[in-house]
């Protein structure tokens, strides 16, 4: 059995953002066909991944539910909002990262699931350097200030 294609996007054309920022975006069901969707979650989360244990935690979530007074049909773009909190900030280290994203999932009959995920940014910490690639003074403030400022 085929499984539904999912959009997910955000509202910003550069997924990037700051502690505090609102992340607002939508999600549907791409195509014409109605699938019958049972549920569908909505959920930003961050995960680390890297060397050792992974952990991973929901910041936002939402439910839709399919209701006869109210049926749920993702054809049509759903809209999310959620205000991010202050960390843990997003990092591109050598050993572990700290990602961002969005994610869509669809409960469909029969069991079947469809997703969709969208990576963003949470803060400006600069990636990790191999060693032996230390930057100088000037050049550290130059890489923090062009952080903050992408």
């Amino acid at each position: 059995m085929t499984t539904p294609g999912v959009r997910l996007t955000l509202d910003r054309p550069v997924a990037h953002y700051l502690p505090g920022d609102q992340l607002t975006g939508q999600f549907k069901i791409e195509g014409s066909k109605a699938w019958g969707v049972r549920s569908a979650e909505l959920s930003v989360l961050w995960y680390t991944a890297g060397k050792g244990e992974e952990d991973m935690a929901v910041h936002h979530f939402e439910r839709l539910v399919d209701d006869p007074s109210k049926p749920l049909d993702l054809r049509v773009p759903r809209p999310f909002a959620a205000k991010l909190p202050l960390g843990p900030l997003s990092y591109d280290g050598d050993i572990v990262k700290v990602c961002w994203c969005v994610r869509a999932r669809l409960f469909l009959p029969h069991g079947q699931t469809a997703v969709a995920e969208t990576a963003f940014r949470l803060g400006t910490v600069p990636a990790a350097r191999p060693p032996g690639q230390e930057p100088d003074g000037d050049s550290l403030e130059a890489e923090t200030e062009q952080a903050a400022n992408s």
